[in-house]
């Protein structure tokens, strides 16, 4: 794709920012920082009227590396456990189905949102994945992008909040372990290389929803299973992508009146305390039925980050594993789940499934 030169210097100012943006958040311990970072950054600038442009030729590059990171979360470990965590993993698609339902109805009815929007905003799953699916399901990217960003954000924030105030536990940011570019043997290389040019390659003729990002994951996934490589994509990479793709989220709120963007993240922290409410519900019924105390069932459940409610989990002196399973659990059904849903169900809410292949 071929960039008329007028843009390459816009392009330049809104790489600049969402790089700024990203060592700010970092620094200041946001969520998610690489990505709500620069979508913030770049999100504001553009409110206020900055001349910006998204690298948008580079999202298919960048996307099958998160597809390979997604995949480097499973590991072989996980499969001994999943026989004492049956319970909670076969509650786990009703408390999906209850929140998304929950979620969907409250932006419908008090939102007016459309159906596609309404129906990806309310999935209780990534921001990356919710973006992507709903953007190639006909959805408002820029809209589902800022639901799922408050999201995650409240989630996080209100949580440790609620277990410094209450439970007087407070999780400190730990140094996530850098993989460099040099600790990868040229095996680890070929392996991870292969995972994300033949995963988006392979993924569309099979018609996989999100082709770039769940075919990468889905071999990377398989490649860390099998042991065949136990590292994940280099960190400055994973920055890289993150980066990218926040800046062309942030760019994308150009034009946008900051009135009606107010309204969203009004709705979008409704949104966010019904899910809350319904995952406090269900982690109380894990205690009964599995054993599971009530701290540990609502880091299961959050619809948060994996890695921040591991943190959470540890500080907690909680099983890490149970919760980052659960989390990597919730993740796949979301993914896979959603546009299967918006394909049995689109037309009769109202919304238009997305094309063969283009999911």
């Amino acid at each position: 794709m071929t960039l008329p030169s007028s843009l390459w210097p816009r392009i330049a100012l809104a790489a600049i920012i969402g790089i700024l943006s990203g060592g700010l958040a970092a620094r200041v311990g946001l969520p998610l920082p690489w990505m709500l970072g620069p979508m913030l950054g770049c999100g504001l600038a553009a409110l206020a009227g900055a001349p910006l442009h998204g690298p948008v030729p580079a999202r298919g590059v960048v996307v099958p590396i998160i597809g390979v990171m997604l995949g480097s979360g499973f590991h072989p470990e996980m499969l001994g456990h999943m026989a004492n965590w049956t319970g909670t993993l076969i509650l786990l698609p009703a408390f999906l189905a209850v929140a998304t339902g929950a979620s969907f109805a409250f932006y419908r009815r008090v939102g007016g949102y459309r159906p596609v929007d309404a129906f990806f905003c309310a999935a209780p799953g990534g921001l990356n994945e919710m973006v992507i699916l709903g953007g190639a399901s006909g959805g408002d990217e820029r809209r589902i992008a800022l639901a799922h960003a408050l999201r995650v954000f409240l989630v996080i924030s209100i949580i440790a909040l609620v277990y410094a105030l209450v439970l007087d536990i407070r999780a400190a940011r730990g140094a996530q372990t850098w993989v460099g570019l040099g600790d990868l043997a040229l095996k680890d290389w070929a392996v991870l290389g292969g995972c994300a040019i033949l995963g988006a390659l392979l993924a569309k003729p099979l018609r996989l929803p999100a082709p770039q990002l769940f075919g990468p994951g889905l071999l990377s996934a398989a490649a860390h299973l099998t042991e065949i490589v136990t590292l994940p994509p280099p960190s400055i990479l994973v920055i890289a992508s993150q980066i990218t793709i926040g800046t062309i989220l942030g760019c994308r709120f150009i034009g946008v009146k900051p009135r009606e963007m107010g309204r969203d993240m009004a709705l979008g922290l409704g949104a966010t305390l019904i899910l809350l409410c319904v995952t406090t519900l269900f982690a109380a019924l894990l205690g009964p039925l599995t054993g599971t105390s009530l701290a540990e069932g609502v880091l299961a459940y959050s619809p948060g980050g994996l890695t921040e409610m591991s943190l959470l989990a540890l500080a907690m002196g909680q099983d890490v594993a149970f919760v980052s399973t659960m989390h990597i659990a919730r993740i796949v059904m979301v993914v896979f789940g959603m546009p299967l849903a918006f394909r049995t169900f689109g037309a009769r809410l109202g919304g238009s499934p997305p094309e063969d292949g283009d999911g």
